[in-house]
């Protein structure tokens, strides 16, 4: 069976500037979808080295292959792992994982506040620096790139510094949302 592929058609509008007058033409471009890989990837707080994992699919079986990567350079001592609140982070095999590695502890970002998990800051170094302006004619060709960018990130990493104190980051983690419809004033 032949991959998937999406083919859309992204219309830009153009203006060339000829002598004194400016001319507008619509340009079509063609986008094909060359697939789709799913990030693992865990932050060293201490250090700022990133660990990554590309898999086929975002399951539970997929997050303990990554989860067991991550931990086998920690063989001593606790490991607390920060998360958001994704469902294969919460099945049944996982919780059986975690009661067989005891060491291991989650602690889940409130909803709405992955802000807070800094691999989150991470992904969005890694999508402006790499990715968004990138064109990958393969998944492979992307992982390739996710790799590269990895390497050349952990050769110089060092750890993100909050720009606001622990009790700044609390207020703002445990703020109620207003209830639709209240104004606010």
């Amino acid at each position: 069976m032949a991959p998937y592929r999406e083919v859309a058609r992204v219309c830009h509008l153009s203006t060339t500037q000829y002598g004194s007058r400016s001319t507008r033409r619509w340009t079509v471009f063609r986008y094909r979808r060359n697939g789709t890989t799913h990030l693992f990837a865990a932050l060293e707080v201490a250090t700022g080295k990133v660990t990554t994992q590309t898999r086929a699919r975002h399951t539970a079986a997929d997050f303990l292959a990554f989860l067991a990567q991550v931990e086998r350079p920690y063989p001593q001592g606790d490991l607390a792992v920060v998360l958001d609140n994704v469902s294969p982070h919460k099945t049944p095999d996982v919780h059986k994982w975690l009661e067989a590695h005891p060491r291991v502890s989650f602690h889940f970002t409130p909803t709405s506040a992955s802000w807070m998990n800094q691999i989150e800051t991470w992904f969005g170094i890694l999508s402006r620096q790499a990715i968004r302006r990138g064109s990958f004619r393969s998944v492979k060709e992307l992982i390739a790139m996710i790799a590269a960018f990895t390497a050349s990130w952990n050769e110089g990493s060092t750890p993100f510094a909050w720009v606001k104190t622990a009790d700044q980051i609390l207020a703002k983690a445990v703020r109620k949302p207003s209830a639709i419809g209240e104004s606010g004033h």
